[in-house]
C-alpha cells in the first residue's frame, strides 16, 4: 500500500502522453487537410497551427514535471 502513489503517477503519465498525442495528431491532421485543400495558404496555416502545438506540448511537459515532483517529494 505504501507504493500506491507510484502506480498513480504511472497511470497519470500514461494519460498525459496519450492526451498530448491525440491532441497533436488532431491538429496535425487538420493542418495537413487544410494545406491539401489550399496549397497557396500553406504558410498562413502552418503559422497558425504552430503556436497551439507548442502550447500543447508545453502543457504536457509541465504536467509530467508536476507528476514527477509529486512522486519525488512523497
Amino acid at each position: 500500500m505504501e507504493n500506491l502513489h507510484y502506480f498513480g503517477a504511472a497511470i497519470g503519465l500514461g494519460m498525459i502522453v496519450i492526451g498530448a498525442g491525440l491532441g497533436i495528431s488532431k491538429f496535425t491532421a487538420a493542418a495537413a487537410e487544410s494545406i491539401a485543400r489550399q496549397p497557396e495558404a500553406a504558410d498562413k496555416i502552418t503559422g497558425a497551427v504552430n503556436l497551439p502545438l507548442f502550447l500543447l506540448e508545453g502543457v504536457a511537459i509541465l504536467a509530467e514535471v508536476f507528476v514527477l515532483l509529486i512522486v519525488l517529494m512523497k
